[in-house]
């Protein structure tokens, strides 16, 4: 583009630059047009009315350069490189420790795509950084205009795609893994001065003349020790000229390059807008950007810049907060790619700078760390001085020799001892000879690399060359050590007051335990709810806290939250302080945690990836935390919905899980159910009989799932039944399963046990059958994993799986049982863990206790069985009597309490007559009662649930008196239940 005429004030150094085009080239070429246009940019930049103050992000040159400008010149208005947006936020730094990064957060987009939410954007502000010195003297000094003119957060994802954004360095180098790196999470970052090549054969070339590691290390040495003790005209001038340079050299990365010149047309039209509104003279004004927009050559550049040109697109209705959360330098060091410790390097460097010149930073009044000073009087009304005529400086600085430091040796001696000394403590073998070690090597390696002053990053390879032995003894290396030692990694903090309502409420009400809860770090805390009950809101909150932060933030040592139960103490871990990002992150989504978490699972429930086990958590959640039956029941009819689609078991587990915990509590505390939970069992309860079939048939269900259907089929089945199911749906979905797998087939078997179309006997004789196959042998242990996950449903088959098991033991080759022990280890640990107490239970009841006694022992499955259970007891009864006795009069006699207590309660007085002198047909006196009561028996049974025709039985027994010869448990419990007090 072309720009307003030249004037003459680079002459001279646009003459040497052509010349030395010239030889180098061999004559005029793309590198004479190179050069000359950088002059042509600096010198655009030095004649604009407004002054323009270009900066690098976080460099102790940029911060001095600016404290001094603005003691001279102090301008009414600061025009400040910064999301516009962001203004209203900047005045609660006071109330905050630096570093901190200023945040706009977006939870519920409106106008980007959803897979890109939260959005997020941070801005880090430092002590050591010039933005933080604009900032300070606009809020502090009265009669000062602070103005914002970057374009907003909202646009910065209107602008940029969010996997390439223009504010990330495209060469990071490598990041710690620290949890202080992390504390930006994932916000997109927005920085003044983003000085770095975006040309890699740049950045190699400058790296490899240079002599350093990186690109922090490379502008230390050759920027910012340069520039230290510059005047402001050679600063101004120098910055526009590496700007200009790594302008002019960007590869040509079409949206990249066209998101900058946006942003400069942005910040000059509202610069240009401002001006224009407020009648400011521009003499009055600073504008302090990065030096890569300093050198802009779009056509909106200047005050008398093009207008009109440039149309600003609105907003999307995305709704942002705002907030301060807590930075570091390493989070700094990690979000925009620069090397580990060049922060923290940064700001040592700025300390010394401010003793060495005795410069007077600015810092915001009560800005923890600050000195109290004065109050500061308005600036008198002066007309403003005339401007001084530009001048070359440009020529001076690049002709000059490089000044080389002489060797402080004090400052090089005690940073031996001291990382000597850290060594030690963190496990190192060093001595005072390292010590000596380093110091020289120090020196060697300033000396190789062209300078006689070792700077940090020469001490840091000296100490690692010379201290780091082959593994690392403690928690940090020798590098880390160094960075810490050189000023550490600085955490900022954000006062009470710049919190937002949740994280101050959550402060407050966590107020009776006593802690320092905004400090970083782990503390404990002791809850006795018992002895002191105003705990329990305590207990409440950080319950909550545990929900929504992360888990390390708020861990319970002691105490649990079931529903139906309540801890009388509690013991915590909290460390609310090192997580102060997610607290005031929470404050973007409500004003209270309730709030909060309400919304959340109102988020899980009713998203598009919910499930029924997703949506049951969620109840339960509500029920847990915030005790509202309200939510629950409305997220518990959404459940229904939710189930009704479902078209696969995968989450038939959790289901089960969930519906059975949620069932017990309110069968434990409502006198009725909810109707929202009826109705899930009766859906539940066909939804499952309809997906049965299916499911024993798919390859993809496995058996635990299939189990878990059964097992809420089976365990609901009384509540379903009574709600109107009808059994006849599960008995046929049971009997149209053909399951190929072996594990399922078992399953299959157990299920028709529980509903009595299978007997045990025959399950046991199909397992017999199996092992009696050596065809079926080698997947034997394929059918007991079944049987294992079978006791979810049918928790009565414990003893036949273990004698399934056992008789696996011991009949089974060792190619066939040492290959399946992992496999049945692995199913009992993962998918049947909480069945193996059954399975221990059983075999404890099944197998002897002592160990002698397992050399006589028989198991039961050897035993033979008798054929009638009751011909021990029967025969004591009948060993007196002359005269066979049928088998209904021989249960009468072998219990006759039942049928004195039966006798007792009806009024018969007769008592026990001997074998035949009765009157009654022969067959006992016991029958009388029987006989003469015969509706009473009737009744007995249709209670027992013995309907139908009992049949027939040998004797002259009434039809009612078949009940007691063909059903003797009967006999047994009535005797059982009138022997009670």
């Amino acid at each position: 583009m072309s720009g307003p005429r030249a004037s003459g004030v680079f002459t001279a150094l646009r003459t040497q630059l052509q010349e030395a085009a010239t030889e180098f080239a061999g004559g005029p070429d793309a590198l004479e047009s190179i050069l000359l246009g950088m002059v042509d940019d600096v010198d655009r930049a030095v004649r604009e009315p407004l002054e323009i103050f270009p900066v690098c992000h976080h460099s102790p040159a940029s911060a001095l350069a600016m404290a001094r400008r603005l003691r001279e010149k102090q301008p009414k208005v600061v025009y400040l490189e910064l999301c516009e947006d962001m203004a209203p936020l900047l005045t609660e730094l006071r109330n905050c420790r630096l570093p901190v990064a200023v945040q706009a957060f977006a939870g519920d987009i409106d106008g980007f795509p959803q897979e890109w939410a939260p959005l997020s954007v941070v801005a880090p502000i430092t002590e050591a950084s010039a933005e933080y010195q604009a900032i300070a003297y606009a809020l502090d000094t009265p009669g000062v205009e602070l103005v914002l003119v970057d374009r907003s957060s909202d646009h910065v994802f209107q602008w940029n795609d969010t996997a390439q954004t223009d504010d990330a360095s495209a060469g990071a180098e490598e990041a710690p893994k620290s949890e202080e790196a992390a504390l930006h999470g994932e916000a997109v970052g927005v920085e003044i001065g983003d000085l770095r090549p975006r040309f890699a054969e740049l950045e190699e070339h400058l790296l490899r003349h240079g002599k350093v590691r990186h690109w922090s290390e490379w502008w230390h040495q050759y920027v910012e020790v340069p520039l230290g003790d510059s005047d402001h005209d050679t600063y101004r001038q120098v910055m526009f000229l590496i700007g200009s340079l790594f302008r002019r050299l960007a590869p040509g990365d079409g949206d990249r390059v066209r998101v900058d010149e946006d942003r400069e047309r942005y910040m000059w039209t509202r610069m240009r807008e401002h001006m224009a509104a407020t009648g400011t003279d521009p003499e009055d004004c600073l504008y302090v950007c990065g030096a890569f927009h300093a050198a802009s050559r779009v056509e909106e550049f200047g005050v008398d810049g093009r207008s009109g040109s440039f149309t600003i697109s609105p907003r999307t209705a995305t709704t942002w907060q705002y907030g301060l959360i807590p930075s570091s330098h390493a989070a700094i060091e990690a979000q925009f790619g620069l090397a580990p410790g060049s922060v923290s390097i940064a700001a040592t460097q700025w300390q010394k700078s401010l003793k060495r010149t005795r410069v007077r930073p600015y810092r915001l009044e009560g800005q923890a760390g600050a000195r109290t000073s004065r109050a500061k009087k308005a600036l008198p009304a002066a007309a403003p001085a005339a401007p001084q005529p530009a001048t070359d400086r440009l020529s001076g600085f690049l002709q000059q020799p490089p000044v080389l430091d002489g060797l402080d040796e004090a400052e090089l001696l005690g940073w031996s001892v001291d990382i000597v000394r850290a060594a030690r403590r963190n496990g190192y073998l060093a001595s005072t000879a390292d010590a000596i070690a380093v110091f020289e090597t120090s020196i060697l390696l300033a000396g190789m690399r062209d300078r006689a002053r070792p700077t940090p990053y020469d001490f840091q390879d000296a100490a690692v060359t010379c201290i780091e032995k082959d593994r690392v003894p403690g928690r940090r290396d020798v590098r880390r050590l160094v960075e810490i030692m050189m000023g550490g990694d600085r955490i900022g903090q954000v006062g009470y007051e710049a919190l937002p309502p949740l994280a101050r409420d959550v402060y407050d009400r966590l107020e009776p335990l006593g802690l320092k809860l905004q400090q970083r770090g782990v503390q404990r805390a002791l809850l006795d709810i018992a002895g002191r009950p105003e705990l329990a809101a305590c207990s409440d909150v950080l319950w909550m806290l545990r929900r929504l932060m992360p888990a390390a933030a708020a861990r319970p040592i002691m105490g649990e939250r079931r529903l139906g139960e309540r801890s009388i103490q509690e013991s915590w871990d909290l460390a609310l302080g090192t997580h102060q990002r997610a607290l005031i992150e929470l404050g973007y989504e409500g004003v209270s945690i309730e709030q909060v978490l309400e919304q959340r699972l109102r988020r899980e429930a009713y998203g598009p990836r919910a499930t029924t086990a997703g949506v049951l958590a969620a109840v339960e959640d509500a029920l847990l935390y915030l005790r509202s039956g309200r939510l629950a029941d409305e997220l518990g009819t959404h459940a229904l919905k939710v189930l009704s689609a479902e078209r696969t078991v995968d989450g038939a587990p959790e289901v089960l899980r969930r519906a059975r915990t949620l069932l017990a509590y309110y069968r434990t505390s409502r006198p009725e159910l909810p109707a929202w939970i009826e109705s899930f069992v009766k859906a539940g309860y066909a939804h499952y009989c309809t997906l049965l079939p299916t499911a024993f048939r798919d390859e993809d269900a496995t058996v635990g799932q299939v189990a878990a259907m059964l097992g809420f089929l089976f365990s609901m089945e009384s509540l379903a039944l009574s709600l109107g199911c009808d059994r006849t749906q599960l008995e046929l979905a049971v009997a149209q399963s053909h399951p190929e797998d072996p594990s399922k087939t078992a399953l299959l078997w157990a299920a028709q046990v529980q509903l009595g179309t299978l007997s045990r006997a025959e399950l046991r004789d199909r397992c017999d059958a199996l092992l009696d196959n050596p065809l079926v042998v080698p997947s034997y242990p394929r059918y007991l994993n079944g049987f294992v996950h079978a006791l979810e449903p049918v928790p009565g088959l414990a003893d036949v799986v273990v004698e399934a098991v056992s008789k696996a033991f011991g009949r089974l080759p060792d190619t066939v049982l040492l290959p399946w022990l992992p496999l049945l280890i692995t199913t009992l640990r993962k998918g049947a863990a909480d069945l193996a107490p059954l399975l221990i239970r059983e075999a404890g009841r099944v197998f002897p206790g002592r160990l002698p006694a397992l050399d006589t022992w028989v198991p039961p499955w050897r035993m033979p069985q008798l054929e009638d259970p009751f011909a021990a007891s029967r025969s004591r009864h009948t060993a007196t009597t002359a005269v066979p006795v049928p088998r209904g009069a021989a249960l009468l006699a072998a219990h006759p309490a039942a049928c004195d207590a039966v006798a007792e309660l009806l009024g018969c007085e007769d008592g026990w007559q001997q074998q035949g002198t009765s009157a009654l047909p022969p067959g006992g006196a016991g029958a009388a009662l029987l006989a003469a009561y015969p509706a009473a028996c009737e009744a007995v049974a249709g209670l027992l649930g013995c309907d139908g025709d009992p049949g027939t039985v040998a004797g002259p027994f009434p039809s009612s008196a078949t009940l007691v010869v063909r059903r003797p448990a009967t006999s047994q419990s009535l005797e059982a239940l009138l022997a009670r007090p």
